[in-house]
């Protein structure tokens, strides 16, 4: 039977939200007393973690700000966070792969207690041990950003394909370049000018900026060529359609990212059922909905302790000074993640 004898406390302190109806970066509070994410036992699946690191996602605002959609998810008042690291405090009585006082990171679906609280409840999938060698900071980064790579280039590659990422330099796109780079692809990458140089360190073969550059036109000019597009922007509009020229007829074009606008809402639904006899793309078309699993966590913490895969973190924020790193996460312009310190 697990270890199930620490004491924890009776109460965290998380930051948490009742509306964002202004802004979730305007709306959060830090509360100093609410309650522990389990009601009076831990779930016997489950592990309690108290969070060193977290790192942010848009989805952590972008759920938030959802209106009266985002009680139909997440419950409230909540606390936002998707990503962690820090230290098992407590596991249920079914659980056997962890133990108190271990170190991990990993990642937890949309819930009232999120990981900008002072503990969560994850499952066994969405945790994995901290490999040696690699800092809780680095692996807080893995969880999604890390995860959907994987899930989006994987099971869709083999060695020497080649992919075409859009959007190379964010949270998702720097793990994509490089988990690409690992199985053995050719990457081609598109971002601003200001980041040619990092998406090039992190090994992409060729880079587009599409501040000088038409990327559908560029890709277009190299002929049926790639096998996977993976879409972390929503931009172009027309990129899927002109990915009948460069994507093999057998290849796939998987999307993760996008806004929230109308004209975004448009693209996606023209994306997903538009047939091609009414001027929709060709290519086989996938939305990738992220899911935590164990095995993947595992592979990408080993890939970073083997030095094949490394976390960029654009800032690390104090735990106080959480609203200012949301309100940096919406500008759209960091290059990866942006953590935030609980130690």
């Amino acid at each position: 039977m697990a270890d199930t004898s620490i004491q924890t406390p009776k109460t965290m302190r998380a930051w948490m939200y009742d509306s964002a109806r202004d802004g979730l970066e305007k709306s959060i509070k830090l509360v100093e007393d609410t309650a522990l994410p389990f009601k009076q036992t831990l779930p016997k699946d489950a592990i309690l973690v108290k969070v060193h690191y977290m790192s942010l996602n848009p989805g952590d605002y972008k759920i938030a700000e959802l209106g009266i959609l985002a009680r139909a998810l997440v419950s409230i008042p909540a606390a936002p966070g998707l990503d962690f690291s820090g230290t098992v405090a407590q596991t249920g009585e079914a659980v056997s792969a962890f133990s108190v006082g271990q170190e991990v990171y990993g990642r937890v679906d949309p819930n009232q207690y999120g990981t900008l609280g002072e503990y969560i409840c994850a499952s066994v999938d969405g945790c994995a041990a901290l490999p040696e060698g690699v800092s809780l900071k680095d692996a807080s980064c893995i969880g999604t950003g890390g995860q959907t790579a994987y899930q989006c280039i994987v099971p869709n590659v083999k060695e020497g394909d080649k992919v075409f990422i859009n959007g190379g330099s964010g949270g998702t796109g720097v793990f994509g370049i490089q988990i690409a780079k690992a199985v053995g692809c050719h990457v081609t990458t598109s971002c601003s000018g200001k980041n040619v140089e990092l998406c090039r360190s992190l090994g992409a073969d060729e880079v587009i900026d599409y501040t000088k550059e038409n990327v559908s036109e560029v890709l277009k000019g190299k002929g049926l060529v790639y096998k996977l597009v993976v879409d972390n922007i929503g931009r172009p509009f027309d990129l899927h359609k002109a990915a009948d020229y460069f994507l093999l007829p057998e290849g796939k074009f998987v999307q993760i990212g996008g806004q929230m606008s109308l004209a975004d809402l448009k693209m996606l639904a023209s994306r997903a059922l538009l047939p091609c006899i009414l001027g929709g793309g060709k290519r086989k078309w996938e939305w990738v909905v992220t899911k935590s699993t164990h095995e993947q966590l595992e592979q990408i913490g080993e890939w970073m302790k083997e030095g094949k895969v490394k976390s960029v973190i654009d800032e690390t924020f104090s735990y106080e000074d959480v609203p200012k790193a949301l309100a940096k996460l919406k500008l759209g312009r960091t290059k990866g993640k942006i953590v935030v310190s609980s130690e």
